[in-house]
């Protein structure tokens, strides 16, 4: 009997693709009827934060100019005006008084976060690069997919808050022979961040041993220390020269400026790594939407930034504690609080047993029509190499406070009566 499931002969060419991460539960949610918008869904799962007007905050977007001129291909690298923005605004806030500065070209405009992390991915050597566990779930298909260098994970431990010293980070670079580190910061899901001091060390090793430092900052507005929290936090900060230090940095609108709709990111590095970018931009891309470039620019404005994270920080930091609070409450456990980002990293080994996995958590949650993401997914795995080992994380969800309140709320409450009728 033939398997309906294989592959009709025409479609021997291609590969399976697996859903992972966000993707994944989002497909699971759909068959159980979730859409967007749905008032009887919480989605706590969500990698995205809410979208609408916040107190302080400066006005969204609401309409955009077409002119005739934004019909045409923007340049792959990004419009000119844009790139300069976007230099001068890392300049403006991070590089003030420094003699190396960034300029238009160090920076090239993507089609959105994906986008503009494989452009980097692309453009990387036979080499062998370091990433964490856990970390964001999309590197797993990202260091699967170019086969030119061969991906190093590197473990944290939770009890140690998912952090890592910087003599072990040395050694780590040493002894696996790192030509690049990936990382998320703040980091998703953990909200682990690295700053201040401890930031410029990694620099400053990186630097020292050539190692390319390639920071996904992505989360960097959505920072928790009350007054005394910078708007913002970057590794361009503590960059000697713009155009010989091995720092990349990829960011956009996705998060910090809450428009993930738009799809719009920049990388910032070095010239001769900005060039290599665009290139590889010109055969996986072709380009990001040229109306959107023009739309976006008062955007990028420091202090138009500025306002945009202090209003972040606000509101963010009222979600934050009612989740760490509620989460705490029903059981759960925090290798740390998450100083950045907007996700709970929790550990379920506490709750009743019919719950300590975060696949069967994550499945019950969707009977009461709550959205939140089993931690195994962020046990980034490429190639499938360690898929005979448990994954070590599988006793984790990540519960995300990216939602508007009264969906937050409402999804705690489900959770909440959740683990009570499992007790």
């Amino acid at each position: 009997m033939n398997d309906p499931n294989s592959p009709a002969p025409g479609f021997l060419a291609f590969r399976s693709v697996p859903r992972t991460g966000v993707i994944f539960v989002m497909a699971e949610a759909a068959q159980r009827g979730f859409h967007y918008g749905h008032p009887d869904w919480s989605n706590l799962g969500q990698g995205a934060p809410e979208v609408g007007p916040l107190p302080g905050a400066p006005d969204r977007i609401e309409q955009m100019a077409l002119p005739t001129e934004s019909y045409e291909y923007a340049p792959v690298g990004g419009l000119m005006e844009l790139r300069a923005a976007v230099a001068q605004l890392y300049n403006d806030r991070y590089r003030r008084g420094m003699r190396s500065q960034y300029t238009a070209e160090n920076v090239a405009i993507s089609s959105g976060g994906r986008a503009g992390l494989t452009r980097v991915a692309a453009s990387l050597g036979s080499v062998h690069l370091g990433h964490f566990l856990p970390d964001y779930t999309a590197y797993e298909e990202l260091l699967e997919t170019f086969r030119g260098f061969v991906p190093i994970p590197i473990l944290l431990d939770p009890k140690q808050g998912f952090t890592i010293e910087l003599s072990r980070l040395r050694d780590e670079i040493m002894g696996a022979g790192l030509a690049a580190l990936l990382l998320s910061n703040p980091c998703n899901p953990t909200g682990h961040l690295v700053q201040g001091d401890e930031l410029a060390r990694w620099v400053d090793t990186c630097r020292e041993l050539s190692c390319c430092l390639i920071v996904d900052e992505f989360y960097a507005h959505f920072l928790y220390g009350g007054e005394s929290a910078p708007s913002s936090v970057s590794a361009s900060a503590y960059v000697e020269d713009v155009d010989k230090d091995p720092v990349v940095l990829v960011d956009g609108l996705t998060k910090n400026w809450r428009y993930p709709g738009f799809r719009l990111s920049w990388t910032l590095g070095p010239r001769s790594i900005i060039e290599r970018v665009t290139s590889a931009g010109s055969f996986l891309d072709g380009g990001p939407p040229h109306p959107l470039q023009k739309a976006v620019l008062p955007l990028i404005a420091g202090d138009v930034a500025d306002r945009e994270a202090r209003a972040i920080q606000d509101h963010f930091g009222n979600k934050r504690k009612l989740v760490l609070d509620r989460v705490r409450s029903m059981g759960m456990k925090l290798a740390a609080d998450p100083s950045g980002g907007f996700y709970a990293f929790a550990a379920l080994d506490a709750l009743p047993p019919a719950l300590r996995d975060g696949m069967d958590f994550f499945r019950a949650a969707l009977d009461r029509n709550v959205i939140v993401v089993p931690g195994e997914f962020f046990d980034v795995n490429p190639g499938q190499r360690r898929g005979h080992i448990p994954s070590r994380l599988k006793g984790y969800v990540r519960i995300s406070y990216g939602p508007d309140m009264g969906s937050l709320v409402s999804g705690l409450d489900r959770l909440e009566e959740l683990v009570r009728s499992a007790a």
